[in-house]
């Protein structure tokens, strides 16, 4: 698996959409018939023969636009910010922690870890709580199959991430904008949802640092900051982890975090939005238009009090 050691985005890598859309063609097409992927594609895509049912049909966002209008604070708080400053993070090698309530816990190297795993694609809608979204072609495989792989034990109830704390590579850690490192955390029937993701890359490709690469979280009925990046450690815990922005600020953001137009933030309303690219704002959906996969874990919950 391709594994990127810069995040430059040079001219030939913005993929226009429907270059892209006629590779998305031949894979589904080559699969269906069993033929082989040799087209030429990057690993990554070319590995991904599976064409997710979860994914939506929606126009994709700009691959320049998803790589550059970035939120990571690590590299910065302007949304251009992380597309400049991220070249400093180093992808390979890469480990991920993984500890807690499980059978398997340890150092895993990132190779190792996704040598198992399937890679498909997931075009999935992404909201962020500040009001804004796209559609992103992701590249990954579903959080549960790795979940299995450790063997939690019965008393894991809850997943916690962390993103790599380490101010030479994240000059952006070293401003106390939020309590480092950054922590995400959900509960186990979330994590284990057949649409949650691990996120390995988009439009085909390896994920840049600025996306958060190597391997980031993707949750696509929550608001984006949900999706934590550049994950180097995995926790299965019984207690609920506090997240980086409810702890920063508990009255805005809470620890699910499901998109909800019915409740706003405290700043500004959430029943509309700005797609990337689109002139026009569009209604927000409940659970960003996943509520048939997932609503029924929040039954009896109040989701106005558990925001």
């Amino acid at each position: 698996m391709l594994i990127k050691k810069n995040n430059e985005l040079s001219e030939n890598e913005v993929t226009d959409f429907s270059v892209y859309q006629n590779r998305r063609k031949f894979m589904k097409t080559a699969a269906g018939l069993g033929i082989a992927a040799v087209s030429g594609l990057p690993i990554i895509e070319a590995s991904a023969k599976t064409i997710s049912p979860y994914s939506t049909d929606e126009k994709l966002t700009d691959y320049k636009d998803i790589t550059t209008y970035c939120n990571f604070y690590e590299f910065g708080t302007g949304k251009e910010d992380p597309a400049k400053n991220a070249h400093t993070l180093v992808t390979s090698p890469w480990d991920v922690v993984i500890e807690g309530e499980c059978e398997n816990p340890g150092k895993y190297n990132l190779e190792d870890l996704l040598k198992p795993v399937s890679v498909e694609e997931r075009i999935y809608r992404f909201r962020c709580v500040e009001g804004w979204s796209m559609v992103i072609p992701w590249m990954g495989f579903p959080l549960a199959d790795l979940i299995k792989r450790m063997q939690p034990t019965s008393k894991a109830k809850y997943v916690y991430f962390e993103t790599l704390h380490d101010p030479k590579q994240m000059p952006g850690q070293k401003r106390a904008v939020l309590d480092w490192p950054y922590v995400e955390g959900l509960r186990m029937d979330e994590a284990m949802n057949p649409l949650t993701l691990m996120g390995t890359g988009i439009y085909g490709k390896d994920l840049l640092n600025q996306n958060g690469a190597p391997l980031r979280l993707v949750v696509p009925w929550k608001y984006g900051f949900k999706s934590i990046k550049s994950i180097a450690k995995i926790r299965f815990s019984e207690t609920q982890p506090v997240n980086s922005w409810q702890k920063a600020n508990k009255n805005e953001y809470g620890f699910f975090s499901n998109v909800n137009p019915d409740v706003s933030h405290p700043r500004w309303s959430q029943r509309k939005e700005r797609r990337i690219g689109q002139f026009r704002k569009i209604k927000t959906q409940p659970f960003n238009g996943y509520g048939e996969q997932v609503a029924s874990l929040y039954t009896g919950m109040d989701l106005k009090k558990n925001f």
